[in-house]
């Protein structure tokens, strides 16, 4: 029998599963259970094509249980082109409930794992250890496509007897490095690992990152927080780790940026839900950073739906430039002079696995020293540019005509809006071939050739630009032809120059 649940968003919730103990004595308070062995139960099922977004399976669970252990299969039948085949994924909620909010989140793999063990001591990277109670349980079920013929599944419970050990205290990174007091700090803000659906360790990605003369890194895994506590050893006075999520809903991604170690933010809802604000707060409680991500990204689900309000910047720049990107630069760099507030731009790498690169982009803020929160408040703020690698360095300025002087993200006050103002763009690492542009409310106003080390100077007054932007262009594939600016090298966030949006003060 299937019944509305009240967990949150469209979901369905199965008939429990029992097991003998549960059932007897075991289940009773001061009841005995096994020392040892283990009960298995398999449940099998049908989704139709339009089934709900979760489906929640209770599982009733005695004392006495040390482990408890999940497992399944669902098919995968063919489907025209161009349809959406079968896609299922899993997670678990322990005997808390699984309200809205995620007071009884134990874990999260999405479709990366077919099988995860919980326990005290131990559980599988996406899943949090910690006592299995008794009391009802939830193995969360989300089919994420569902092919025309439906899609079936099986899961397996395995409940595991014997005495549980000790709950290891998680270790969270530290909030500060050493750093070198204020200056350009470059980070990767967007990152995965084997805690969800990355192919890579947390110790091969902080490699990777120092690799990338990278300064900072945040751990963002789909939909948990397990990660947090996954780095022990991997920082340094050379690398600060910072928490967060990349909270994976229906209707786009948003990652939780710099938060709390261990804050947990709950995914599942749709924009039509009505559930969004609050998980903006939970984030922002959490003193971290709201930013959707990817928001042009054509896969199901991936594309941005929640509008901006309560955003804090927005990934314009995800991994290698695609087209996507270039939607993302374009809508973005629209909102710099619309009714809307402007959000900082960043950019990160998203990488998963070999050979994705790590830093690829990358986001470079101008901070007070390598900490978490003096970081976040120049992202905030956006004194930050975004670059395909450590080798690309920019310097964006505007310099009135008494000394007045503003860099990236800041504002040029001048006491005459016709008060000539010389801007200047100085690029070292620029691609061979390369093309620097500066771009206003107008769009391109200058654009000339830029390779290695170079300096362009432009004269405007503030009446004549809300603001003035950088970037650095690879050349175009087809030598230009198509008008189309070639791949994205390097790009600031704006210098304000007259009457913008949200400007900083």
């Amino acid at each position: 029998m299937l019944r509305l649940s009240a967990a949150g968003g469209a979901a369905l919730t199965l008939d429990p599963v029992t097991f003998a103990h549960a059932a007897g004595d075991g289940a009773r308070e001061g009841g005995r259970a096994p020392a040892s062995g283990e009960e298995t139960r398999t449940v099998r099922g049908r989704l139709p094509a339009g089934a709900p977004d979760y489906v929640y399976l209770p599982v009733e669970v005695p004392h006495g249980v040390r482990e408890i252990a999940v497992s399944y299969r669902y098919d995968r039948p063919e489907v025209p082109p161009g349809t959406p085949g079968n896609a299922l994924d899993i997670g678990l909620f322990d005997e808390r409930g699984t309200a809205l909010g995620g007071r009884g989140f134990r874990g999260w793999s999405g479709g990366f794992r077919s099988e995860f063990t919980v326990g005290a001591e131990r559980a599988t990277p996406g899943y949090l250890p910690g006592p299995v109670r008794r009391g009802t349980w939830h193995v969360v079920l989300g089919p994420y496509t569902v092919a025309p013929q439906g899609l079936e599944y099986e899961v397996t419970v395995t409940l595991r007897y014997g005495r549980a050990g000790e709950t290891p205290v998680p270790v969270y990174p530290p909030q500060r490095a050493r750093g070198r007091g204020r200056a350009w700090y470059r980070g990767d803000c967007h990152l995965h690992t084997v805690h969800s659906d990355g192919r890579r360790t947390p110790a091969q990605v902080a490699a990777a990152a120092r690799a990338a003369g990278l300064d900072f890194l945040a751990t963002t895994e789909h939909n948990t927080t397990s990660a947090h506590a996954a780095w022990e050893g991997l920082w340094g006075e050379d690398l600060l780790i910072l928490c967060g999520e990349e909270v994976t809903t229906r209707n786009g991604h948003f990652l939780a940026l710099g938060t709390d170690p261990g804050t947990f933010v709950d995914w599942r809802y749709r924009a039509r839900d009505d559930a969004y604000e609050r998980f903006v707060h939970t984030v922002h409680r959490a003193d971290g950073l709201v930013v959707p991500a990817h928001p042009h990204c054509p896969f199901v689900g991936c594309r941005w739906k929640f509008g901006f309000a309560g955003a804090d910047a927005v990934e314009v720049w995800n991994g290698p430039w695609t087209p996507d990107d270039e939607l993302s630069l374009a809508a973005w760099d629209n909102t710099l002079v619309a009714g809307e507030d402007w959000l900082p731009a960043t950019g990160n790498s998203d990488a998963h696995r070999e050979p994705q690169r790590v830093g690829l982009p990358q986001t470079v803020v101008l901070a007070e020293d390598l900490s978490r929160h003096a970081l976040l408040d120049g992202i905030r703020a956006g004194r930050s540019y975004l670059a395909e690698s450590a080798d690309v360095t920019l310097r964006l300025t505007a310099a009135g005509p008494r000394g007045e002087h503003a860099g990236i993200g800041e504002r040029l006050r001048v006491r005459d809006p016709e008060d000539p103002v010389t801007v200047r763009l100085e690029v070292s690492g620029a691609p061979a071939d390369g093309t620097a542009r500066l771009l206003t409310d107008q769009g391109e106003r200058h654009a000339g050739p830029v390779s290695g080390t170079g300096t362009v100077t432009w004269r405007t007054t503030a009446s004549s630009a809300t603001y003035v932007r950088a970037e650095i262009r690879h050349p175009a594939p087809d030598g230009g032809a198509s008008g189309l600016p070639g791949p994205m090298a390097a790009m600031t966030n704006p210098v304000w120059l007259g009457a913008g949006r949200r400007r900083p003060d």
